[in-house]
């Protein structure tokens, strides 16, 4: 299984051009000068009278990879895996492991760059991996935003090793995970030791759905694939533990002669006496989730390279109490303007919806759609449903999140597997599978998998072999 990873691997430099004695263009390099690469690349394409037509481009490269854009007066490039039949090979390599030591030599070819990974055999292996494609940098500089290409030290010197970046193999604690963010925590608090790598491993830090996985995970024992269907869906937001108390603490600094005391008073109350868990009916969690994202746009707004976990909950936490109350007032004047009023339940506006078959939805309050209970991931939930308005709309339409999930238990007897999927599995609107997992996915319900031929024989609809026609069954 792969989750998205911190780890910083591609890099963008502010190359200094200059020209050689006699007019070739050139890149400093420390005390030296490199002649700068250059290559005609040619697209073709067809105008809108139907015919094909060519356009020649002339590329320019570094040491550190190719130019993609100007800015401030220097050209941009960009240091990147590229390495498309490596990564090809090994992700091929991976499906045909059958155990734990296959997987780990397919990961010798270095060629993962982009997720954290989870293996599990039916031996009862189990670890976490980081990203193989590793490059070896001078961990003084700070490589998250754009850095002096004119610096030799910047310069990649090769990749890291597998043995030398952070994992966890047959560890003690009994599982291994990871929720898109550091891998510090993989198999428990303390089992990786960051102080042991670079810092460029993990630019994400330690987000609010580690917090509950841990609680869930650490002490708890084996799981049976009911259980950990039922953990999947534990209705805890941890991330609001984190951020309500200075809100509170905000509330309670106010004079008693401060109107904002009894404008705020309702308000309040239902969130300090909320438990912080998601469901359909809860009030407090639509006015939390509103304040929150408020909070967020606050702290990070457009701020990209730092727009993480870690460093969104830091921001909104050090946020000056005026702030904190005055996101509150303006998140209550959103729920007004939207719906009415504030006290709003959160399956009300929290919807999944699916009208046709594009990439990009056009969603419509007027069309059919399902309450969904759960929130977003940023706030601490593993079931993530990420939701929000869109033009002409009032209510909240998830597009991001558990695109599926699933339970896989090795038994005796061969694997077992329960999933559901966003909707359904086939994306023409006139499919009976368009949405027919919509509710199950909103109530978390998790369906036998058809594994064996057998199983996937019982389960078809229709069968189909190359040259002969379709039977329907």
């Amino acid at each position: 299984m792969h989750a998205t990873s911190g780890l910083d691997n591609r890099d963008e430099y502010a190359e200094t051009f200059a020209s050689f004695p006699d007019g070739r263009l050139a890149y400093r390099f420390g005390k030296d000068l490199r002649p700068v690469g250059l290559k005609p690349v040619t697209i073709r394409y067809r105008t809108p009278s139907g015919a094909l037509a060519a356009r020649t481009f002339t590329t320019m490269t570094t040491v550190h990879g190719p130019v993609i854009r100007s800015e401030k007066g220097k050209f941009i490039t960009f240091a990147i895996m590229h390495d498309p039949v490596g990564a090809l090979g090994q992700s091929f390599s991976r499906t045909k492991a059958g155990n734990l030591a296959e997987f780990m030599r397919a990961s010798s070819a270095r060629a993962n760059s982009s997720n954290n990974t989870l293996v599990a055999d039916s031996s009862g292996a189990i670890a976490y991996l980081h990203p193989q494609f590793a490059p070896i940098r001078d961990d003084r500089f700070d490589y998250r935003g754009v850095i002096d290409g004119s610096d030799p030290r910047t310069a990649w010197r090769g990749l890291h090793a597998v043995d030398a970046l952070p994992k966890a193999i047959r560890p003690v604690s009994g599982f291994a995970f990871n929720v898109n963010d550091a891998p510090w925590p993989a198999a428990g608090r303390g089992s990786i030791d960051s102080r042991r790598f670079p810092r460029y491993m993990d630019q994400y830090g330690w987000n609010a759905r580690t917090d509950h996985a841990l609680r869930l995970l650490e002490g708890t024992g084996k799981f049976t694939a009911q259980s950990l269907n039922v953990a999947a869906y534990d209705s805890a937001n941890p991330g609001f533990d984190r951020i309500l108390p200075g809100l509170f603490s905000a509330y309670d600094g106010l004079s008693q002669s401060d109107p904002r005391r009894a404008q705020l008073a309702r308000p309040i109350a239902l969130l300090r006496e909320w438990d912080r868990r998601w469901s359909a009916d809860s009030e407090a969690l639509t006015l939390a989730v509103h304040w929150a994202e408020a909070m967020w746009d606050e702290a990070i707004g457009q701020d990209r390279p730092t727009n993480q976990s870690e460093v969104g909950y830091a921001r909104m936490t050090a946020l000056a109490p005026e702030r904190k109350l005055a996101m509150l007032e303006r998140a209550i004047a959103k729920l007004n303007g939207l719906h009415g009023k504030w006290q709003v339940k959160w399956g009300t506006i929290n919807r999944f919806q699916r009208n046709d078959g594009a990439i990009v939805q056009t969603f419509h309050d007027g069309k059919p759609s399902i309450a969904v209970p759960f929130p977003s991931a940023r706030w601490g939930s593993l079931a993530a449903f990420e939701a929000s308005t869109y033009p002409g709309t009032r209510m909240r339409y998830g597009t991001r999140g558990n695109s599926f999930v699933a339970v896989v238990e090795f038994t005796p007897t061969g694997p077992r597997a329960f999933a559901v999927t966003a909707g359904g599995i086939n994306g023409d609107p006139a499919s009976p599978h368009f949405r027919d997992q919509a509710t199950d996915y909103s109530a978390g319900r998790l369906n036998p998998v058809p594994f064996t031929p057998a199983e996937v024989a019982r389960a078809a609809v229709e069968s189909y072999r190359p040259g002969e026609p379709r039977v329907r069954r």
